[in-house]
């Protein structure tokens, strides 16, 4: 047994403080059940920071026709027919109540003149259903959700890394893990776990997630403990993400700059989305203007770095300042670039993790019992598409929802379950990767996974990149098993390191492994060569590190919420 273990209790354990896990932990704690939350970073700079666009919910206040089941039509028409029905329905529903909830936590929201919440349109969506707090609602949110948290006295551990949820006879009861400054260990018994520790777009070298964030914990954890990941091959790339410097590589430059007239170039000055979309240019959705610079990059007409140039010179110097202040002050903190004089360089980015664990639609569970999985971690409702404002509202509808149903599992056991066994594997795992004596950097592996991931599963796909990929993979999970890590008075980052090296390779061969069973084009997975749609995969692709790939069918689609699917035009909507 390591000399320093902190042994704790609880009912219900949550891994993950970002807007997923405050929100389930906050549920919990107003219901009388005890919790602990825990997460390898600060709960004030969680991911959910970043998000800008809004929470989408049928309110109502903007268009009064609008209803929840519009909002589920729309959802899952974009989705391309592979998010669960049931999943989506369940989540348009409860839209409202997550909205009201949020006010009575505390947050403000951007009103009408007659005092109700205002709503922005979105691209996919019939009706303006956004709701929003100016371009950086998901700040808010974050702040809403820990302040409130904190009048609560939610315990939170912000630097406690989750190695192992622990598992025994198909039931999880706690998880292993050490602290992140001074190394000792976290043995935590509980009844249920939350886990709400995001997506694996980090496996990618360019993603809106910054570097310590959705390293694919929740893959790993989640398969190692025995559920299986549902079409982890769909992501969605944003078309402009900063190329340099490399630290922030990925950093979104938001879709208003194309909105208020930005020009996307090639290396020859033309404005190539003119072959891709003459009529929207730049204007068009996410997914044709990522596939376009791709297309430009990959044939030769991109710049020296890899990518295009996002040009803002010929607006109004006014308007720059005015309508863009966060693209003009990123530019100059990160580049020293005035974007009012000169363009810079963008490439599309890895922005959202549409797969995740296969969750039940009503309460997020999973196959092991008391264990449910929340927020990006999750599947279900995205499909092939991330539609706009969704993100933010399944995090809290899924934090309501696995929260209840774990508070209501933990008041039915009528006994602790502990495998001895189980916490002795884990306390050896960390062992050995912490004294391990090989020579194979972490991090310098890590980049590898993001090396290959980036270039054989990109924005486009085809079989010959993703088999390349697996053999370079292969050989990456090799070297793996050499590693040297190192640990000094600064903390136990490269221990980190080593465990987000795992929990990228695992994500890394699912992702590649699912996208080369998908052979179509549907939605953001596009395949060279199958461009089209394949009726015969309208499925979905469940995944293990024991059973690889397997279809599971698409519950259908209720006859009423089919009849309200149909495309939704663009004009004069926003586009994040």
């Amino acid at each position: 047994m390591p000399s320093r273990e902190h042994r704790l209790a609880t009912s219900v354990l949550v891994v993950g403080t970002g807007g997923a896990g405050l929100r389930a932990a906050i549920e919990l704690t107003e219901a009388g059940t005890a919790v602990l939350a825990v997460g390898k970073r600060p709960a004030v700079d969680a991911h959910t920071v970043l998000a800008t666009d809004g929470i989408s919910a049928a309110l109502a206040t903007a268009d009064p026709d609008d209803t929840w089941e519009q909002h589920a039509a729309d959802t899952l028409h974009e989705s391309g027919l592979l998010a669960d029905p049931r999943a989506v329905q369940h989540v348009a529903r409860n839209a409202g109540q997550a909205i009201h909830d949020l006010e009575r936590f505390g947050m403000r929201f951007d009103r009408q003149a007659d005092g109700r919440i205002d709503q922005r349109g979105f691209g996919a969506h019939t009706y303006r259903r956004t709701a929003f707090t100016g371009d950086h609602t998901g700040l808010r949110l974050q702040r809403v959700l820990r302040a409130h948290a904190a009048r609560l006295g939610v315990p939170l551990l912000s630097t406690c890394y989750v190695t192992r949820l622990l598992v025994d006879g198909g039931s999880v009861f706690g998880a292993y893990g050490f602290d992140l400054v001074d190394g000792s260990r976290y043995l935590i018994h509980a009844d249920a776990v939350i886990l709400a520790a995001g997506g694996h777009t980090r496996i990618w070298r360019r993603a809106a997630a910054r570097r310590d964030e959705s390293t694919g914990d929740s893959f790993r954890l989640a398969a190692e403990a025995g559920v299986r990941l549902r079409d982890p091959e769909l992501v969605q790339f944003h078309p402009t993400g900063l190329l340099a410097p490399e630290n922030a590589a990925g950093t979104l430059v938001g879709e208003a700059a194309r909105r208020e007239g930005g020009g996307l170039l090639n290396n020859l000055g033309e404005r190539f989305l003119d072959r891709y979309d003459p009529v929207r240019m730049e204007r068009a959705g996410r997914d044709l203007v990522a596939r376009a610079s791709y297309t430009e990059i990959a044939e030769g007409r991109g710049t020296p770095a890899g990518g295009v140039w996002l040009d803002l010179s010929h607006l109004p110097r006014e308007t720059i300042l005015t309508r863009l202040p966060d693209v003009y002050r990123t530019l100059l903190d990160l580049q020293m670039v005035d974007v009012t004089c000169d363009p810079f360089e963008v490439a599309p980015t890895a922005y959202y993790s549409m797969g995740g664990a296969q969750v039940r639609p009503e309460d997020n569970g999973t196959d092991v019992d008391g264990l449910y999985v929340v927020g990006e971690a999750a599947s279900g409702l995205h499909g092939a598409n991330h539609v706009e404002g969704n993100a933010l509202l399944e995090l809290l509808v899924h934090g309501r929802s696995a929260a209840r149903a774990a508070a209501l599992y933990s008041a039915r056991l009528t006994n602790q379950r502990r495998s001895l066994g189980a916490v002795r594997d884990a306390e050896a795992d960390v062992d050995r990767v912490l004294t391990a004596g090989g020579r194979q950097n972490p991090r310098a592996l890590q980049r590898e996974v993001r090396d290959l991931v980036t270039e054989h599963a990109g924005v486009v796909r085809h079989e010959a990149g993703l088999r390349a990929g697996l053999t370079r993979l292969e050989d990456v999970e090799d070297r793996a098993g050499d590693l040297y890590v190192h640990t000094d008075i600064s903390g136990y980052q490269d221990l980190a390191h080593a465990f987000d090296l795992r929990s990228a390779a695992l994500a890394a061969r699912a992702t590649l492994e699912c996208a080369l069973e998908r052979r179509e084009s549907r939605g953001s997975h596009q395949r060279s060569d199958h461009p089209g749609p394949d009726p015969a995969l309208r499925v979905n692709l469940l995944w293990s590190p024991t059973e690889g790939v397997r279809r599971a069918v698409v519950p259908p689609v209720p006859t009423d919420i089919a009849a309200l699917m149909r495309d939704v035009p663009a004009d004069g909507k926003w586009l994040e």
